[in-house]
């Protein structure tokens, strides 16, 4: 999957994170956004859960990466969505660089892994949203449920959307 939402914004391109190097850049977004930017404990920041999650990175056309984000599905999903189903899968770690923020990027790391979720037969999506980002995700067909709760100090809601 490539981007290129105005000619006036460099390509960039997602997939899913396979080798070493681009797993260590999912990280390294992950580390810029919520760790250095939004000041989450760099201890609650990476889980159990990163070794078998899919793994999707952006990355510019000369490399740089833009944004990550990760899609749990199976018993580690079941633990995390609402009604512990193991068909809907958690989209979780959506993190875009500042400098990328408003060229698409983050609604093609949706995208990408809505698409690793039905490769893998997921019939839904669930994600925890930080309140500020809720009209992205209902943007991109998201639907809100449940009380709002915090998560790493900051406000957070649950929403699906049916792949």
């Amino acid at each position: 999957m490539s981007g290129t939402p105005n000619p006036a914004v460099p390509a960039y391109q997602v997939r899913v994170a396979e080798d070493p190097a681009d797993r260590e850049a999912c990280f390294a977004v992950r580390k810029d956004v919520f760790v250095a930017e939004q000041k989450v404990p760099e201890d609650i920041e990476y889980d159990a859960y990163d070794a078998d999650a899919v793994h999707v990175l952006a990355v510019r056309a000369d490399g740089v990466p833009l944004g990550t984000g990760r899609l749990l599905h199976g018993a580690a999903a079941a633990a995390k969505n609402g009604d512990g189903d193991p068909a809907v899968g958690s989209l979780g770690r959506l993190a875009v660089t500042a400098a990328a923020r408003g060229l698409g990027v983050g609604a093609a790391l949706v995208r990408a892994v809505e698409e690793a979720a039905r490769a893998r037969g997921l019939t839904a999506v669930d994600l925890h949203a930080q309140t500020h980002a809720l009209g992205f995700y209902e943007r991109l067909g998201y639907q809100a449920y449940g009380p709002e709760f915090p998560d790493a100090g900051i406000p957070h809601r649950a929403m699906r959307r049916a792949l």
